[in-house]
């Protein structure tokens, strides 16, 4: 078959990809109190289709061209040097917090360093600090922002504080401005997870990267997604580095399918290790205790086909919310509204909601009410981390009786704003609302 054939029937399987989206694909109409009222979702059309197709064609199953594109416009996005894709954003905060303990970096985290963290919060933002053998030193939530209280920082210092590791909450960005400086008067590290937050700025810059190291999510309930994946991104050269190999088995070598097969140095079989004779391939000098935790071509090139649409994804979050916000005002006096700096512009992932103590209702009741009429709602979180059963018995230290963080875990919930969603989802949501308070009062 010549190439010219190869080239057509290639465009035929695409032709026949879009088709089959729009016969098998297609969202189907809502019917009110019938069609489920997700809190999230994927939202995507017959191009994300199309470039994975394209992928498996070409039949790239591992790091490859489309990943290194997405590299590089995520990068462009976020105005940072370095990123690189891993296959969750629970596999990028588990990096960067070990990126950070590197003996190779002047300053490592060492076992036993404290890890200022929210305990409001997501498992896997804890996780790799208790992995690392370093101690989370645990601070309340604020109530509405349901971000770490920045007023807790000091309390939370000690000579053995080495960094601090927060997230944005539902996309809703931090007081960056206060930690940052909090930060460099102690000379500590700062991993931001916005795995929820792509898009969210602060002073008009990207949540993520104010910090040493940031971290993304593409699960598909976040604001794009390439099924399983994430990403970790830093300004610093050297994080990236130890990062890279991190991500890469502990691997020294950096080669990509581009590189020669003496590698991009030119010298790969020409590599030492101490006490051994002759020279080492390079490919299989490790100097760091790692994973292989990559991101695949085929998912990478479902992110690109995202990626052009994240512009649309976050507008259509923020007029969700602000209908939302709206229509729930006047139900303040029963229910703790969400809240947010004046210098921060959410790209919000959820609306939460806490039920005021007192309220003579409880959240069950009305996460109860909702989920009765099809409405898809989440509760926020951990709540308090350190009531989980798996992190009980965890070597921690606390700020005090971290009670905004257990209200969170009774009283707090969130539902929808994602792009799938649409006027008359919107509406239907409002109107469950107000036929509990109708039904309350």
């Amino acid at each position: 078959m010549t190439n010219a054939e190869i080239r057509a029937l290639r465009e035929q399987i695409l032709d026949l990809v879009t088709e089959y989206y729009r016969v098998a694909h297609t969202p189907t109409p809502f019917v009110p109190g019938q069609t489920r009222v997700n809190y999230a979702g994927r939202v995507y059309d017959e191009r994300e289709l199309i470039s994975a197709v394209e992928a498996v064609l070409d039949f790239w199953l591992t790091v490859g061209p489309r990943v290194m594109t997405f590299e590089k416009e995520l990068a462009r996005l976020l105005g940072i040097r370095r990123v690189l894709t891993t296959n969750s954003g629970s596999s990028a905060n588990l990096i960067a917090m070990t990126a950070l303990c590197s003996r190779r970096r002047e300053r490592p985290l060492q076992p036993g360093d404290q890890v200022i963290t929210p305990a409001m919060g997501f498992s896997t933002t804890v996780a790799p600090i208790v992995q690392n053998n370093l101690t989370p030193v645990f601070v309340d939530c604020e109530l509405g922002t349901y971000n770490l209280d920045p007023t807790q920082l000091e309390a939370a210092l000690s000579e053995r504080t080495g960094a601090i590791f927060f997230a944005h909450t539902l996309g809703n960005p931090a007081d960056m401005e206060t930690v940052m400086a909090f930060a460099r008067e102690h000379e500590l590290y700062v991993i931001e997870d916005a795995c929820d937050a792509l898009g969210s700025t602060y002073d008009d810059q990207m949540v993520g990267t104010f910090g040493d190291l940031g971290t993304l999510s593409f699960y598909p309930a976040h604001h794009i997604t390439t099924g399983e994946g994430g990403a970790v991104f830093t300004d610093d050269a050297t994080l990236a580095r130890i990062a890279q190999s991190v991500r890469d088995w502990g691997r020294d070598c950096q080669c990509d399918y581009t590189s020669p097969p003496g590698g991009a140095c030119g010298r790969r079989f020409q590599w030492e290790i101490p006490g051994l004779a002759e020279p080492y391939d390079h490919r299989y000098l490790f100097v760091e205790v790692g994973y292989n935790l990559k991101m695949t071509d085929v998912q990478a090139a479902i992110g690109l086909a995202q990626l052009t649409k994240l512009p649309d994804f976050v507008a259509a979050r923020k007029e969700h919310f602000a209908r939302l916000y709206q229509g729930l005002k006047p139900y303040e006096e029963f229910l703790i509204l969400p809240a947010w700096s004046e210098r921060a512009d959410p790209a919000w992932f959820a609306f939460p909601l806490t039920v005021r103590p007192g309220a003579p209702f409880t959240r069950r009741d009305l996460t109860t009410f909702l989920e009765k009429r099809n409405i898809e709602t989440r509760l926020l979180f951990a709540g308090n981390i350190v009531q989980q059963p798996g992190y009980r018995h965890i070597r921690h230290r606390s700020v005090g009786a971290l009670p905004n963080s257990d209200l969170v875990l009774r009283s707090s919930f969130f539902f929808g704003v994602y792009p799938g969603l649409d006027d008359d989802r919107i509406a239907y949501v409002l109107s469950a609302f107000a036929d509990f308070f109708a039904n309350l009062l």
